[in-house]
């Protein structure tokens, strides 16, 4: 699935107070009657929630309520943003789960909104990337400083 909605490039990054990824389970767990539990897998891609919240001043409150309505559908609609998590600051394609609270006002003239964002795939690596390249991966920054430092100039 693939939007073609971007969050708007005025508003800045969630903050990070509060921020927060929760990925929803993989597996389901029964307890059995002798005490012991049986897990198995049920899905290999969930969503993951992330708690967001922004800070945004009066211009940017207005830009963002006229694009959760209309740009959104009423934030119904998936759409780009860029997010951070362990995989780095990147757009991921995601939504919101419920209409955001706020606004609330912060000291004389900025606006406070929070809410939960529904991310369609959790970011992890790739499985090949963790079967065949968790040497690259783990030695990523070294190769990056080397490449960066050493490339010759065009």
């Amino acid at each position: 699935m693939a939007t073609t909605i971007d969050f708007p490039s005025q508003l800045p990054t969630p903050l990070r107070s509060g921020y927060g990824l929760n990925p929803v389970s993989t597996f389901a767990r029964t307890t059995m009657a002798s005490g012991r539990a049986k897990q198995r897998p049920m899905w290999r891609t969930v969503p993951t929630m992330v708690q967001v919240s922004f800070l945004l001043t009066e211009i940017q409150a207005q830009i963002f309520e006229a694009w959760f309505s209309h740009g959104i559908n009423a934030g119904s609609a998936w759409f780009n943003c860029k997010l951070d998590s362990p995989m780095g600051l990147k757009p991921y394609e995601c939504r919101f789960t419920d209409m955001y609270d706020g606004p609330t006002l912060v000291g004389k003239r900025h606006w406070r909104y929070e809410a939960t964002l529904e991310i369609f795939e959790r970011p992890i690596f790739s499985e090949d990337w963790y079967l065949y390249g968790l040497e690259f991966i783990e030695h990523s920054k070294i190769f990056d400083l080397a490449i960066n430092r050493e490339w010759p100039s065009a």
